[in-house]
This record gives structure tokens, sequence and C-alpha cells, in this order.
């Protein structure tokens, strides 16, 4: 269940009538695939929300016969069935080819919403957006639409976080301006999320929050909006509620959580709990009062994402609270400190005084005494030994003042020069080296791997399931171009994360770079964040390969960095 709370990508999850879109077939919250009645549900639309059906009510279509460890395109191996719903049915399922999880919405080709997941999904795979949770795939074969997407077994379900109590402010804040702001990207876009609810907002292992199911889960239910953004928005806006005071922000139960009391309106969120963040609460207000201003101040409400993420990034910025750090025990003196050990100890029942004893004196003691005697004694062998040594100096140096002194002549300045070693060697281009597979390592940001700057970087795409690139290939580099032959001798690279690379060096006689890996020679290995990567004796070449053959963990997956190279003579 717990895997399926995180994981599972449920579009069906309602738990009651939606107050944020139309209204539309409902499902169980927790997306296990149990068989829901919807006959007795239907799709009513109320002219205050901005939701409706496009169709109005579809015949009842029956969901695909498959089943556990059918297989789609040779590739993708449907593991578990975690919604079933309206014609259409949501697995988790397995990529053979790249070897990683992923997840599968299914349903009939001859749906009469085919058509418009299809198009939805091929939409929002285009945004490209990390934010959101991509769509990998949307294939129609064999009376079958499927879209494949991607699955995220370390990121927790905003509905199980609720579950446990209102979110810290910090939380609360990073929520609604991630969320806002990816929404606002994905408006300028033209795309809509249109069903914004707690099962569609994930939060990473790094508190990174991401959203699922964007254009998908609205064109699979037939949901559309005359007024998207103000749709989307008021959905962020019952989310911030629902973070601040664990309700939701209406008179009906939903999500697995309670709704307000029926017949008060909406209350602020600092009304309805104690302590709640006020400049929050205020952000809240707006997002969802669109038809108003607020009645505690009055600012204009956010009908747009847009609206709503600027009024977030105006506000204080709310810092992580401190870490706690527990209270140590109180220092206990053991019975060998006490003075007690060794001791015979008073059998139980028996009271035995004990003699109070007080201490010798410092130094007044026997081994005092001693300990005086001894240090004296190297005192005054000190001031021998020292005054011997000044008057022997000082008759040295008597002798030296009587004898002739003697000049040297001075030698070659050649011969005492020194071949000059470690000469920085300047880098005049770079280029990604991906032979192995498309041809392009973002190409677009070499220029950081050796501007000298730190902060800025060059890296990979993302690899899933191992960290040596997935098992696709043998591994992706940088060639750097010296725009001559040159005589190098050390190459060092600085990484974010341990990272396996490789110092290879094209023959003197290149006249081009090479377009495969073999044609390098292998001058060094090593393994590190700061790796220094050396020759035997120095290498007369033009073109230097900074070969990675293994990964450092980036999220969900593996992806190499390199902020900085240096390479001298």
């Amino acid at each position: 269940m717990a895997e399926r709370s995180t994981a599972a990508v449920d579009v069906a999850d309602n738990s009651g009538d939606d107050p944020l879109t139309a209204k539309a077939d409902s499902a169980a919250t927790d997306g296990v695939a149990e068989a829901q009645d919807t006959a007795d549900q239907s799709a009513e639309v109320t002219e205050d929300k901005a939701g409706k059906r496009q169709n109005g009510e579809q015949p009842s279509i029956e969901t695909p016969e498959l089943h556990s460890g059918h297989k789609l395109a040779r590739r993708y191996r449907l593991e578990e069935c975690v919604t079933r719903l309206d014609g259409f049915s949501s697995w988790r399922a397995v990529d053979e080819k790249l070897r990683r999880a992923v997840g599968v919405h299914l349903l009939p080709a001859d749906h009469p919403r085919a058509r418009s997941v299809l198009a939805a999904a091929r939409s929002s795979a285009l945004l490209g957006d990390p934010r959101f949770v991509q769509v990998l795939d949307a294939v129609e074969e064999n009376d079958l639409v499927y879209v494949v997407h991607e699955w995220l077994p370390d990121s927790t379900e905003l509905t199980t976080l609720l579950a446990a109590g209102p979110l810290e402010p910090h939380d609360a804040y990073q929520l609604v301006s991630q969320v806002s702001q990816a929404m606002a990207a994905a408006h300028r876009e033209g795309l809509a999320h249109l069903r914004l609810t707690p099962s569609a907002v994930l939060r990473s292992s790094t508190g990174q929050y991401r959203i699922r199911g964007l254009a998908v889960n609205a064109a699979l239910r037939g949901i559309s909006a005359e007024r998207p953004q103000r749709t989307d928005t008021e959905a962020i806006g019952a989310l911030l509620y629902a973070a601040l005071t664990q309700r939701w922000p209406y008179d009906s139960d939903a999500y697995g959580l309670s709704g307000l009391p029926k017949g008060v309106g909406l209350l602020a969120p600092d009304q309805v709990r104690a302590g709640v963040h006020r400049g929050l609460s205020e952000i809240a207000m707006r997002a969802l009062a669109n038809d108003g201003a607020t009645a505690s101040r009055q600012e204009p409400p956010c009908t747009t994402p847009d609206e709503l993420a600027k009024a977030v990034a105006a506000m204080p910025r709310i810092r992580p609270p401190e870490p706690e750090f527990p209270t140590p025990p109180d220092y206990q003196r053991t019975t060998y400190q006490q003075g007690t050990y060794g001791r015979p100890q008073p059998r139980p029942g028996v009271q035995v005084p004990q003699p109070v004893m007080a201490p010798p004196a410092p130094l007044e003691s026997r081994t005092g005494r001693v300990l005086k005697w001894a240090v004296s004694a190297l005192l005054i062998a000190a001031l021998g030994l020292g005054s011997w040594q000044i008057a022997d100096r000082l008759l040295d140096q008597g002798k030296n003042k009587q004898e002739t002194p003697q000049t040297t002549q001075p030698q070659d300045s050649e011969d005492e020069k020194q071949p000059e070693a470690g000469k920085p060697v300047t880098i005049a281009g770079a280029s990604d080296f991906d032979p192995q597979g498309d041809g392009t390592e973002t190409p677009s940001e070499i220029g950081n791997a050796f501007d000298g700057n730190p902060s800025t970087s060059w890296q990979t795409s993302i690899y899933y399931g191992y960290s040596n690139f997935g098992r696709l290939k043998e591994g992706v580099g940088l060639v750097l171009d010296l725009g001559t032959v040159q005589e190098i001798s050390k190459v060092e690279v600085a990484f974010q994360g341990a990272t396996s690379v490789q110092l290879r060096t094209a023959p003197e006689s290149a006249s081009s770079q090479p377009t495969s890996a073999d044609a390098f020679t292998t001058v060094d290995s090593d393994s590190g964040t700061q790796v220094a990567l050396t020759a035997d004796k120095p290498v007369k070449t033009r073109y230097v390969l900074v070969w990675l053959t293994d990964l450092p963990g980036s999220g969900q997956g593996y992806r190499g960095k390199i902020t900085d190279i240096k390479i001298t003579s």
C-alpha cells in the first residue's frame, strides 16, 4: 500500500465531489485497483465552477482485459493494475529495454477520448519540464492506446503527507512556490492540468515537488474548462489551504481530509487553525477567492498561476526550521572516579560509616617531594648545558674572524636554470563526445566545464537503473581541442559527486578529432570529486578526451557533472 501511495500514477483519484474542476466519475483515494461502481454518479456541472465535460455522459465502456505479464511493443511488461475505471486502466509496468519501472495508462483505440488522450500526452511530452512527471511514450497499436510515463518510487504523495498532519510553514511555502511556478511555465506553453489534486503532487526525498498527469489526467476523464488558468490557480490555493490546516477548503470531505463546517463559508486558514503563517494564509485566500479581494487585506485576487507565483515571490522568504539536537544526559561519575574502586562495599542493610580523609596538599606527599627534586635537578642540568653551548659558539666565532675569507666563483647561470614544468595549457575549444549513443550530450553547456567558475558545470544526460550509463554504453565525455599539438603532463578535473574518469589522448599525428573512443590512447584513470590524471612522461597531442565511465547518483537516476578542467604541461 505504501508503494502505491508514493509511486502509483492514479488519475482516477477523486474522493468525493471536486470543487476545483468539473465534477467527474470518482474512484478510491488510495489508487488501488478495486472495482468502482460509477453507475450512480452524474456529470452535473455547477455554474460556479469552470470545469465541464466536453461531450456529456459517455456510455459504459469495458476496460481492456489485460493481465500481469502482458507486454506492449515487446518492451513494456505490465506488473500491477492500480486503477480500472470508465473504460481505461492504469498499471505499474517494467521497461525491459531500459530496465526501469514505468507507469502505463491503457484504453481501447475506439474509446471516445482516445484521440484527446494521445494529443494531451504528446503535448505534455514536448514540454520537457523536470518539475512534471515526464511522458515517455504515447502509442496506438493493436486496437489499444497507451501512454507511458515516469514511475517515482522514492516520492510521496501530498495525500500521504497531509494524513500525518499539516505541513511546516517552510514546507508549505516550498509547495506553493514550486507548484505555482511549474504551472505558470505549463500555461505559457498552452497546457493546463485541470485536475490538480493532492494525489497529483509528489514530494521527492530531496524536498522537490513534482506534478503528475499534466493534461493527461483531464483528457482521460473528459474534463475541460472555460478558464483553465483560473481553475488551476484555485486548485493550487486549495492545496496550500490543505497544507496549512489539514482541512479541505469546502464543505465536503475529500482526499482523506475533513471539509469546513457547512454554512460558514470560506474561512481563512489562520481562522481554522491556530499558529498558521499569516502571509501564507493570505496567499491561499487570494488564490481561492477569485471573485473578490480578501477580507483581511485588500489585495487583488490571483487568477493565474503566474500571478500567484509572483505574489509568493514578493512575500518574505520563509526559512527552514533550525535542526533540533538531543540534550546530552547529565554527566555521571563512576565508582572509580568517586574513589571507591577496590574498597570493600557494605553488605545490604548494614550501615558502615566511611571515614572522610582530607587529601594532602599539592606536592606535600612523598610523591610530590620526589617530583620537586627531579624537576630541580633537570633545571640545573639544562642551565649548565646551555651555558657550555653559548661559550663554545662564542669561541668558534672568534676563530672564524681570524681566518681569511674565501671567495667562491659563481657557477654558470645556464647550468643552474631548470626546465620549466607545470605551465598551464590553454583549451582552444571543446565538444561533447557520445560515440555509442545519439551523438550529443548537452552541447549547450560545454563552455561551463573550463570557464574557471566552479559554480557552473557541464552535465551529462540522466541515466536510469545503473551508474554505468544504465548499461547502455561504455561512457561519454568531452574532447578538448588545444589548437595545436602541445605537450601535456597532467589534467585536473573537478566533479559534483564521485565520478570515475579516464584521461585519453589522440595520436600526435591526428589532424582531426577521432570519432571513436578506441582511437584515443588511455593515459590514466581515477575516481572521486577532485581528480588529477597524470602521464608517466609528457604526451604530445592536440586532442584530449576526458572520458567518464561511472556516474554518481542524481535524484532517481545517475548524472555526471564537470565543474572545472585544467591542463598543465
